[in-house]
């Protein structure tokens, strides 16, 4: 087993610079995002999720490279699904639970769907075998490896493979009669190619509807631009209906029910096959993120609309159809996703892009250079955190807004320090993590070093009970900061940033302001899995703080409590979240001190918001702790 871990982000970010984001909830297969729903990786899940990652990196994900994605749907052998299964529930940080059949006979259904036509359309027949079949198909999967076929899936398959050929004969009526007629200007063609044929969120359209409505449109684009869409036609057709054999289906299947198993035994898990691998990964948290051909894209009948983001020469409202030599057209969002980040695997290299733009007859072939091939500075500068000088009785507090937590989070906050300096009569620094979701905790370490440097942080338990813990680097004071110090918090701050505002608070360091945040204790790994065919990521660790305390489920109780808008959302709500971990106590006890605030005499601000004016008009009459 090799643990690909996300902190290490330069190993991993010269194959594809992946960082993960780990959402507080387990990513649900959500049929939204299986049919392409427009949404970018940054966006898979919600602004206020929260990362934590882990320590290390996968000597062999340089070696390894990412798959290019083929446009088939994803296939796991039955041995294979066991091999993986049995991995993550020896590796989960604890027990496993039973995993509901309903839950994951929905799931399933949603992950082997990546049109709204196969499984979780309402004349689907499909999604209703899944059901019936979900506590023999999870039997199937718990057995040992080398225990045979796996006949439950094999009957889904067979199902699968008939309904496939009956919606390719669906599509095909609908092609010819879009052939027939045409578009009949191209500015309604630009209409047709341009629109997104399917739903957003719960699927309600029939898919026998669906699949005629989507051969009409093909087959019409296919009329108006000519030859120059006909492989994409083809392609679009043996995506939407592939031509499979039972057997082949069967794997399909088996494939999508381990994508759904592991959420359901891990709150924060997921499996992902190597080709669609970056849809379990956030690279927006790197240090320094690769270029992307887009931001944002919504799926269209013959290919891609950017939305947002788009790399020149490529522009928004493009719609993508090919990506080197390999058609987009009727991808699933997570392989179209990750075929979107090869082109920049290796510097200097481009990707050769067939588009379609509005008013264009046919298409444009373009190519991009996803990086520039001249001379790079060794070390580009970190982007800024947001910061401001506020008057803080006869000197200055800075403020630093940090809202996640990515690798280099400590050169980011060491640059807004320097920044802060600059304009002099520093008095205290207050970090402003509300709703920081959270991130590396490599970033979160590196950014403590700066106000505790070189001291114990946070013990870290595996399943086998052995503890791990983490030491911040020993910043040289001119780097640093030693003086007074507050760290604002909310209901949304989760994980990592958890972790900054719970360390300065074991020792006594500065004062936690505001409302108790998330709680999310745990941390995640990703691990190449055992079947040597996708990525994992399993919760595989529970941290406390430094004085012991746990995090997971408890969160972090501010010694100043504000009333700031409440959040339902907490780590205690997530069905299968792991329970709150004691550890020891790790601190260094010499460096367990109060650093005071001055008094302010009530001259604060004026400030961005009244929140941060509030939080600082709270200091210089409290305790420097916050527990």
């Amino acid at each position: 087993m090799r643990t690909r871990v996300v902190s290490s982000v330069a190993c991993i970010a010269a194959s594809l610079a992946t960082l993960a984001l780990l959402s507080r909830e387990a990513e649900p297969p959500l049929a939204k995002a299986q049919r392409g729903i427009a949404r970018s990786l940054r966006d898979a899940v919600s602004p206020a999720d929260e990362e934590i990652d882990g320590a290390g990196c996968d000597p062999n994900a340089l070696d390894r490279g990412i798959a290019v994605p083929t446009g088939a749907p994803t296939s796991l052998g039955c041995d294979q699904a066991r091999a993986i299964i049995a991995q993550a529930r020896t590796t989960l940080a604890a027990p496993p639970l039973r995993v509901d059949p309903a839950k994951f006979a929905e799931a399933t259904s949603d992950w082997l769907d990546p049109h709204g036509l196969w499984s979780v359309a309402p004349d689907a027949p499909v999604g209703a075998s899944l059901r019936r079949e979900a506590d023999a198909l999870l039997a199937e999967l718990h057995a040992p490896v080398g225990s045979g076929a796996c006949p439950v899936a094999l009957r889904v398959g067979q199902e699968l493979a008939r309904w496939s050929r009956e919606l390719d004969g669906i599509f095909g009526e609908g092609y010819q009669r879009g052939m027939a007629s045409p578009p009949a200007t191209l500015a309604a063609a630009w209409e047709l190619m341009s629109s997104a044929p399917f739903e957003d969120g719960e699927v309600t359209r029939s898919a026998r509807d669906l699949a005629r409505e989507l051969g009409r449109e093909v087959g019409g684009l296919r009329a108006r631009f000519g030859e120059p869409l006909a492989r994409y036609a083809d392609a679009v057709r043996e995506r939407t209906a592939p031509s499979m054999s039972d057997e082949g289906w069967a794997r399909a299947v088996i494939a999508a029910a381990v994508r759904a198993y592991v959420p359901q035994l891990d709150a924060h898990g997921a499996w992902a096959p190597l080709e669609e691998e970056v849809s379990i990964y956030d690279l927006d948290l790197e240090a320094h993120p690769p270029a992307r051909l887009w931001q944002e894209m919504t799926r269209t009948a013959l290919g891609v609309r950017i939305d947002r983001g788009a790399l020149a020469p490529l522009a928004d409202g493009d719609v993508v159809l090919r990506i080197q030599d390999l058609p987009i057209s009727g991808m699933s969002v997570e392989q179209a996703e990750q075929l979107a980040v090869l082109a920049d695997v290796r510097p200097g290299t481009t990707a050769r892009v067939a588009v379609l733009r509005r008013g264009a007859a046919a298409p444009l072939e373009l190519t991009v250079a996803p990086q520039a091939t001249g001379p790079q500075p060794a070390e580009p500068a970190p982007s800024e955190l947001p910061l401001d000088v506020v008057r803080y009785g006869d000197g200055k507090v800075a403020v630093i807004t940090i809202p996640d937590v990515p690798d280099d989070l400590g050169d980011r906050v060491a640059a807004a320090l320097t920044r802060a300096r600059a304009q002099g009569d520093a008095r205290g620094v207050m970090l402003d993590v509300r709703a920081n979701g959270g991130g590396s905790t490599d970033g979160a370490i590196a950014a403590l070093g700066l106000f505790l440097p070189g001291v114990p942080l946070f013990p870290m338990r595996r399943r086998d009970g052995g503890v791990e813990v983490e030491r911040s680097p020993d910043v040289p004071p001119e780097r640093g900061w030693s003086g007074p110090l507050a760290v604002l918090v909310d209901g949304d701050s989760a994980s990592a940033a958890e972790m900054i505002a719970g360390a300065i608070a074991s020792y006594r360091r500065g004062v936690v302001i505001g409302d108790r945040t998330y709680g999310k204790g745990c941390a995640q790994e990703y691990l190449d899995d055992d079947a040597h065919v996708g990525v994992l990521r399993l919760t595989t660790l529970l941290y406390a703080l430094p004085d012991g305390a746990p995090v997971q489920k408890v969160g972090i109780v501010p010694q100043v409590q504000l009333s700031l808008p409440a959040t339902n959302e907490r780590e205690a709500r997530v069905d299968r979240a792991l329970g709150p971990w004691r550890g020891p106590d790790v601190r260094d006890l010499h460096r367990v001190r109060d650093v005071p605030w001055p008094a302010h005499a009530g001259r604060v601000g004026p400030c961005r918001e009244e929140t941060v004016c509030r939080a600082l008009r709270s200091l210089g009459a409290v305790r420097a702790a916050a527990r």
